[in-house]
């Protein structure tokens, strides 16, 4: 089925089941907090957890590392948290979870047309089926409604800017450690979420007004602490190790926790949404299969240099 052993399918369902229960974290921050007060306080929180191991981290950084690591933090913290925020104050907690499979196919657009990366074609229909079932889940609502919400652009973009973040790390960081590479990426992002929580932000206040601000205070810094700090050192551990589409394919498990974790919530489901959950996990098994014909264009050395790094990334 994959050259991946079984403890790094592990760490992927691991990782969907703390970013699969984000979204409802996001939500019941959001009870309380404005969505840049949240996405604020998640990177605040997260950027804290890491610092001792980022500081200590520091000197292992050279030169153009330190404009990759500012294009990640921007690209795989700053920006989702602002814009994941906005997103669900209009959107269930499991559609967003559903639009988060698009970073894949971001992943793979981007790696192909900007640093050449190599893709079989049996990759490319299990992303297809991936993708086919991730409309699925956001056109049809859970009342059986077709409707999309213009929210949900929020989310496409946020995915776009993941797709970005995981071929810099593939492509410019290799030889950075998952807890540098997050923890100094993070470290560089945190002025904005300092600036914003120390001037506008009204965070003070509502927590003097009663116990659901502290809840939803506890919400926002264990999405930060663990669904945003510990999560992108097993991710980017992931993209190392494995490769970025198949780190990148954990936004296909995802939807499968929000949407379970929606409807514990309250949230409506429906057969088609039942439907694209199994289309999404047949393209997960599809896209990861071991790699076979390279797609039309793709030379010989680019093939081989792709199969090098392959077994690079396997012994590493």
């Amino acid at each position: 089925m994959t050259n991946y052993p079984l403890s790094t399918w592990l760490k992927l369902l691991l990782l969907a089941l703390v970013w699969g229960s984000s979204f409802m974290l996001i939500k019941k921050g959001l009870l309380s907090y404005t969505p840049t007060e949240v996405a604020a306080l998640r990177l605040a929180a997260a950027a804290a957890a890491l610092a001792p191991f980022a500081l200590w981290r520091l000197r292992t950084v050279k030169g153009k590392q330190w404009l990759v690591l500012l294009s990640v933090g921007m690209t795989g913290s700053l920006l989702p948290a602002f814009l994941f925020a906005f997103a669900q104050t209009q959107l269930d907690s499991g559609v967003t979870g559903t639009l988060n499979a698009l970073t894949p196919l971001f992943t793979l657009i981007i790696g192909a047309l900007l640093f050449s990366q190599w893709v079989s074609r049996r990759t490319i229909v299990g992303l297809g089926i991936g993708f086919a079932g991730t409309l699925l889940l956001v056109l049809v609502q859970g009342n059986g409604l077709v409707a999309l919400n213009a929210y949900a652009l929020f989310i496409v973009l946020a995915t776009l800017c993941y797709g970005l973040n995981l071929n810099f790390i593939k492509n410019y960081l290799p030889n950075l450690s998952p807890v540098t590479i997050t923890g100094v990426s993070l470290l560089m992002v945190l002025p904005v979420a300092v600036l914003y929580l120390a001037g506008p932000a009204d965070v003070v206040n509502k927590l003097a007004s009663g116990p659901q601000a502290w809840w939803s205070l506890l919400a926002v810094v264990t999405l930060g602490v663990i669904g945003t700090a510990l999560a992108l050192v097993l991710f980017n551990h992931l993209v190392q190790i494995a490769s970025a589409i198949f780190a990148s394919s954990v936004t296909y498990l995802i939807p499968i926790v929000a949407i379970t974790l929606g409807v514990l919530d309250g949230e409506l489901i429906s057969i088609y949404q039942v439907a694209g959950m199994a289309l999404i996990l047949f393209g997960v098994w599809s896209a990861n299969r071991q790699p076979c014909t390279p797609v039309a264009g793709a030379n010989a050395a680019t093939v081989s240099e792709s199969l090098d790094d392959l077994e690079a990334d396997e012994a590493r």
